[in-house]
């Protein structure tokens, strides 16, 4: 374009007086130079707009998911699912992966029906007694596949189109024991997965005082006893992993005996000195 331009001008020039054409002329390279360095500092700049460049685009961050262009990318079909995921939580997702056993209690929940909405406890032979149906198989299974077990039978005959919730109520089948060197030993329930670390502090810490750092986990395994013993620290400082616990668990929390026969000597010497005679 610059060059038809200079083109012409030269060629208009040839009829006028040579000196008032040679300033014209020199004006004119000027013009095309400083057009040229121009084109040359902004190699980013979209040419013939007079608007931003590519830089504007890609150092502005109020403009999220723009291209060179200022088209707006669209977020993918995968993004969208993920981002609607935390909201599409079913009510049982919090105990999705707990088997229900005997004596747990469940909630169940029928969509307007509260004549088959109720409470019920899981009996001796893993089952439940519910209205219509009778008794229903709950044992070895989750929430969610009881709640499609409970679907199917009630939409097969009774209802059209059921929505069923099952939720675990109290966690009773499957629990823990800790005993020994910890502040609160007991039994504990088993509400999804429970690590060593956990249960510790669900039974609120081992005794300072007394522990030490050996933690024994006593297993049955298809009537087979069986023990693995664990370094507590090393799991705390992340030099171990902290080992999953099951069903019928026995963890006993060591006793160190240095630590036993210094808190005795502790509890010994305020009696000793009460039993001082008195100087008169």
């Amino acid at each position: 374009m610059l060059r038809q331009i200079f083109l012409t001008q030269t060629s208009k020039q040839r009829s006028l007086p040579i000196g008032r054409a040679a300033v014209q002329i020199a004006i004119l390279i000027l013009i095309c130079a400083s057009s040229l360095a121009g084109c040359a500092s902004s190699p980013n700049q979209i040419a013939g707009d007079g608007g931003p460049g590519l830089d504007a685009f890609q150092s502005n961050p109020d403009v999220v998911g723009s291209n060179a262009l200022g088209f707006q990318k669209t977020a993918s079909s995968g993004t969208q699912r993920d981002a609607q995921a935390p909201g599409a939580l079913s009510a049982t997702s919090g105990n999705s992966g707990y088997l229900v056993g005997p004596t747990d209690i469940l909630e169940i929940s029928v969509f307007k029906v509260p004549e088959l909405s109720k409470s019920v406890q899981v009996a001796g032979t893993g089952t439940i007694n519910l209205p219509l149906l009778g008794e229903v198989q709950a044992s070895g299974k989750t929430a969610s596949e009881i709640e499609k077990d409970l679907t199917r039978q009630l939409g097969a005959k009774y209802l059209k189109s059921p929505q069923v919730t099952v939720y675990v109520k109290e966690h009773n089948s499957q629990r823990v024991t800790v005993e020994g060197a910890v502040r609160k030993p007991g039994m504990y329930p088993i509400r999804g997965k429970l690590s060593l670390v956990q249960l510790l502090a669900t039974a609120e810490g081992v005794d300072k005082d007394i522990y030490s750092k050996d933690v024994t986990v006593f297993r049955t395994v298809d009537g087979n006893r069986t023990s693995q013993v664990y370094d507590i620290d090393a799991i705390r400082e992340g030099k171990a992993d902290d080992p999953p616990l099951r069903q019928g668990d026995l963890v006993v929390v060591d006793t160190s005996a240095a630590k036993s026969a210094l808190q005795n000597t502790l509890r010994i010497v305020p009696a000793a000195a009460a039993l001082r005679p008195t100087v008169w």
